[in-house]
């Protein structure tokens, strides 16, 4: 920014004052002097009290790589309140000294912003002040651009669906990433409790403590288009995102019972007979989230490593098939197991269900839908990198996750997404 810039003082009366400070700089005065009405002194003119370090030449913008300080000058006054605000809405966050000596910004600057700074003062005898500065920021010198792209895609979904964020650029600094998930806004109507969790360095996952409520809007912004984020890493603009919840529906397969249970609002729908992974294929246990149905795929064996010709080998035209994980787990047509149905889990890994049964199940469920296994053989869904598992992570080790709330956010477990083929029946 500029050299410091010092302000004239114009003449004013001197009112002995209490001064109560509130809020983005407004004041309330109870004020006591040779005027019988006890509020007609307004505040003077400061700005012979302060000096800044922002443009004052027509034309000339502050470096935003560099922070805003306000100072008050001489002995006979303090600074008790200063605001920073860009004209799109974004405050800029500082600390005011204890004797009201110098304020200054704790949060970067944004580039290609206008700014306008209300500085709140009083003098010896309590009396408030006022100035309002404005200045603008211009271009930051050689940097790379940090993109963000949300998802899913704008759209209604089952109560499960996180959100996703990919960055263009990754961040591994905790101080920046703290920048990027503060400057990364997410709001439910109901509002709900929710956090971050960094999977990698260039993505994040939110979720709430709890699921999303049924018949909700989420909506998703970034406020990072201009802001410094790290050396010649800026912020840039970012598409918004709406997404809204349906009914909260809960498929929960027992595989000890063999049965697979549909809850919607928490009543029960429907319970149907099912097979799942039998010795050596149990089905992972945990929550799931409901990933995007087919109504037909072809699943072979071969995906998965299993030698074709082998006892185990199967080349197998599927229908109604929902999926709940990338390597291949759905929700599917069995009509091949119907005999084992209910009393026996015999397959490779999905839950198999009669054809009639599977078209009722694939037509009541959608993307974000939540589907749980419990009492199999299997290992537990990982939270990372083979669909939505996040909810298998409870909200203490999810907060761990977030730069905001505690440790460094990477995922310690299957953070690379493993898109594969359909394989298991």
């Amino acid at each position: 920014m500029s050299d410091t810039v010092h302000f004239q003082a114009r003449g004013r009366t001197v009112v002995g004052c209490t001064l109560l400070v509130m809020a983005l700089g407004a004041s309330v005065t109870a004020c006591t002097g040779d005027d019988d009405n006890p509020l007609s002194a307004s505040p003077y003119d400061a700005a012979g009290q302060i000096s800044f370090n922002g443009p004052t030449d027509a034309g000339k913008k502050a470096d935003p790589d560099k922070p805003l300080e306000v100072v008050a000058e001489g002995a006979d006054g303090r600074i008790t309140d200063v605001t920073a605000v860009d004209a799109s809405g974004r405050y800029v966050a500082g600390e005011l000294s204890a004797d009201g000596a110098r304020w200054h910004s704790t949060s970067p600057l944004a580039a290609n912003a206008s700014y306008t700074v209300r500085v709140s003062t009083e003098d010896e005898d309590g009396a408030p002040g006022r100035k309002v500065l404005t200045f603008d920021t211009g271009k930051p010198g050689a940097k790379k651009t940090l993109g963000v792209a949300f998802g899913p895609k704008a759209g209604a979904y089952g109560v499960g669906q996180p959100i996703t964020a990919e960055l263009s650029q990754p961040v591994r600094d905790k101080a920046q990433r703290a920048i990027v998930e503060r400057a990364l806004k997410v709001r439910s109507t109901p509002a709900v409790e929710g956090a971050w969790h960094w999977v990698d360095d260039k993505k994040l996952h939110y979720r709430p403590k709890e699921y999303w409520p049924a018949h909700a809007t989420i909506q998703v912004r970034s406020t990072l288009d201009g802001i410094k984020i790290g050396d010649q890493m800026w912020g840039g603009a970012t598409k918004p995102l709406k997404i809204t919840t349906d009914d909260r529906v809960l498929a929960v397969t027992d595989s000890a019972a063999h049965t697979l249970t549909l809850y919607k609002d928490g009543e029960e729908v429907k319970q149907i007979p099912v097979t799942t992974g039998k010795p050596g294929f149990d089905t992972r246990n945990g929550v799931k989230v409901v990933l995007g149905k087919e109504p037909f795929v072809r699943m072979r064996s071969t995906t998965v490593g299993i030698a074709e010709g082998s006892s185990e080998s199967y080349d197998l035209p599927v229908y109604f098939a929902t999926r709940v994980t990338w390597s291949g787990e759905y929700v599917h047509a069995a009509p091949w197991s119907v005999g084992s149905q209910g009393s026996a889990n015999v397959s490779h890994g999905c839950v198999g269900m009669s054809t009639a049964n599977a078209e009722w199940f694939f037509n009541e469920v959608q993307e974000g839908d939540l589907v749980e296994v419990v009492n199999s053989g299997g290992e537990t869904m990982e939270p990372f990198g083979n669909g939505f598992g996040d909810w298998n992570l409870d909200w203490n080790k999810w907060r761990t996750g977030s730069a905001l709330t505690g440790g460094t956010g990477n995922a310690s477990n299957n953070q690379e997404t493993a898109r594969l083929r359909p394989t298991v029946v």
